[in-house]
């Protein structure tokens, strides 16, 4: 709930509770209405009732609750009426604080009154001056600046509080949109690309003789907007986003041959070595005897004998594919020429560590090349690809300057996975379904938050599940697998499980980035009320990989928050992830999704919010788009204060640089 401010009064206290549960509840009314204030702290008991004496005018200000049916507010704001200099809509500014703030004695009535005292001091606003050109204020119909900042704090009315908070809103996103996409513009101008001038032979044969089937129309837009990219002279920035079994594995290999053909070598980077070896084994089984060399750096391929002829073929250009982890990025490996780099789940990687695979290009190699400016000679062409689908909003503020491509349908003969919701206290029907989906022959996921049981937290955990599905399955081979055991063990335990050998796999999300197990039919899902949408519906697309109809169980406890349900709803009803990802961008924000953090996303949002102001951050694309139209050499005179304005924030806050 939203939080609010009432005027009224007390009509009476009462303790509930004993020992440490006590709590004081006083009921207070507006004269129509009556809900609850409840504090916690025994201890302020008798200053609370001595203090705040029924009868009296009060207002009380704080976020409401729902406990056994009636309305409360924990631990208000509360101010004598009588004390309170409420502005022309009669209410009363609030003003959220850190706990470093209130140790430091600052809150909310504190912060108003150095607000008040600085509003004072600045009189009419007449010496504050608008950053924004004046042609731009006329053309959106947008307050004054000054204007805006007072009527965000004191406003008369609810429409100048309304037009005050979108003049800030679209300020904030215009500033991160025009800093996104004048760094991207100099970049252009100043990097030039590898030109891909055809498409040969290495490419039309794969398609024409090794294709195992039709591609979607989804890959082939994908595929021509990429070869449009790479022969435009131009470095092509793309990240490429589809669903889990989308196939934008195929889409990358198909693109690399194109550089294949141009001369270039092309490298895949993933994010753990289970994952770069699954690619390695699906880009050798898809080219087959096609004269392709393809090899595999990972760090777990040790030894001189093992690792030099690997890093001897890529310095002098016989390995034409090099897929590996971070190992691609020591300082040992040098390229001949590469030409492409493709990055698989990009959200993995941060942006130092893409710059320096980056950095191993032509460009790279060249002399006088810095990391942090831009590069002599034209550096590779770059592909990022995820499986986590991100809202286009969010998008266009995290990646700015790259451009989206996305794979929006899955191959002919997918079956959408059927997404059901089991109370916990169903596990015999959860344990029928999985004992004859293994009777087909399948293979079965158990996930579970925690390894093991823990008296914080009311959750099942993967010991207790796993000793449980012994007992329940014992004529079955169950393994068991989470992120405190090592690499050998988990690639051991996942092996087994990708050649059948294992019925049923119970871990922890650890395999949510995982392998290919076209033979996984159910992913169930313990205490899933504990995961956000994204992280369900990236565990989800662990089983649907083949033609059979695949399954995924969320099992929850019974009393679900309703905010909880709906997620849960949501991902009974669709298997668009796009659709659940702007889902979750409204439930969790931009700053809680995964990848924000590694993405360069070096700003905060004070006022906008990506999720309910998409139109606005569109608007501010498209205003920032045109100003840089407008003024491409930026030194227009009216445009000055904007320019030097975006200069300060450049210095001070964000790093355009990293937004890529």
């Amino acid at each position: 709930m939203p939080f609010v401010q009432v005027r009224g009064e007390i009509l009476s206290y009462e303790e509930e509770g004993q020992g440490r549960k006590r709590r004081l509840v006083a009921h207070f009314t507006d004269g129509h209405n009556i809900l609850d204030l409840v504090w916690f702290q025994a201890s302020t008991f008798k200053w609370i009732k001595r203090n705040y004496p029924a009868g009296k005018l009060f207002i009380i200000f704080g976020r409401p609750n729902v406990f056994n049916g009636r309305l409360n507010i924990p631990h208000p704001d509360i101010d004598p009426a009588d004390t309170l200099q409420l502005g022309t809509m009669g209410l009363q500014p609030y003003y959220s604080t850190t706990d470093r703030m209130k140790k430091g004695g600052l809150n909310s009535r504190s912060i108003e009154r150095f607000t008040k005292t600085l509003f004072e001091k600045l009189g009419d606003g007449s010496g504050m001056y608008d950053y924004l050109p004046s042609a731009l204020i006329y053309q959106l119909n947008l307050m004054p600046l000054w204007q805006s900042l007072h009527d965000l704090h004191y406003p008369d009315s609810a429409d100048a509080l309304r037009r005050a908070t979108f003049r800030q809103k679209f300020e904030e996103l215009f500033f991160i949109q025009l800093g996104i996409l004048r760094y991207a513009r100099q970049r252009l101008q100043q990097v030039h690309g590898l030109v891909f001038a055809h498409v040969g032979e290495l490419f039309n044969t794969f398609y024409h003789d090794y294709l195992p089937f039709e591609l979607t129309n989804a890959q082939k837009r994908v595929i021509r907007e990429m070869r449009h990219d790479m022969g435009s002279g131009q470095q092509m920035n793309r990240l490429l986003q589809g669903d889990v079994g989308s196939g934008k594995t195929l889409v990358a290999l198909m693109t690399m041959l194109i550089a294949l053909d141009n001369g270039y070598q092309a490298c895949l980077m993933a994010p753990t070595e289970i994952l770069a070896e699954q690619h390695y084994a699906t880009f050798k089984a898809f080219l087959k005897n096609m004269p392709v060399q393809v090899e595999l750096l990972t760090g777990a391929i040790k030894g001189k004998k093992r690792r030099d002829p690997i890093l001897k073929g890529t310095r002098e250009g016989e390995v034409n594919i090099l897929i590996g982890t971070h190992a691609v990025l020591e300082d040992a490996v040098a390229f001949h020429n590469l030409g492409l780099v493709v990055i698989d789940e990009q959200h993995r990687f941060g942006v130092a560590q893409r710059a320096r695979l980056w950095k191993k290009g032509s460009a790279g190699n060249a002399p006088g090349s810095v990391l942090s400016g831009f590069p002599v000679e034209a550096p590779p062409h770059v592909l990022v690809m995820t499986a986590t689908p991100i809202p286009r909003t969010l998008a266009m503020t995290l990646y700015g300057d790259l451009d989206v491509s996305v794979i929006d349908e899955l191959p002919p003969g997918r079956k959408p996975i059927e997404t059901q919701h089991y109370w916990q206290e169903r596990t015999e029907s959860l344990y029928r379904g999985i004992r004859a989906e293994i009777a087909k022959g399948r293979q079965v996921y158990v996930v579970y938050p925690l390894i093991k049981e823990s008296e914080k937290m009311d959750m099942q955990d993967l010991e207790n599940g796993y000793e449980e599905l012994c007992r329940v399955f014992p004529d079955l081979t169950i393994a068991k697998m989470h992120g405190q055991m090592k690499t050998a063990e988990k690639d051991a335990v996942m092996e087994d499980f990708v050649s059948g050998k294992t019925q049923i796999l119970v871990a922890t999300t650890v395999i949510e980035v995982g392998v290919n197990v076209p033979n996984a039919s159910v992913m169930v899902i313990q205490n899933a009320e504990r995961f956000g949408l994204a992280q369900l519906h990236q565990l989800r697309g662990r089983v649907g990989r083949g033609a059979e109809q695949s399954y995924c169980i969320l099992v929850t406890k019974y009393q679900l928050a309703k905010e909880t349900m709906q997620r849960i709803n949501i991902m009974c009803d669709t298997n668009d992830g796009f659709e659940i990802a702007e889902a979750d961008l409204k439930f969790r924000g931009p700053g809680d999704l995964e990848g924000t953090q590694q993405s360069g996303m070096a700003f905060d949002l004070h006022i906008a919010n990506i999720a309910r102001d998409g139109q606005l951050v569109q608007l501010a694309r498209d205003t920032a788009n045109r100003i840089l139209d407008e003024d491409p050499t930026q030194s227009r005179p009216d445009y000055v204060p904007m320019w030097r304005h975006l200069h300060e924030l450049n210095q001070n806050e964000i790093d355009w640089s990293n937004i890529s």
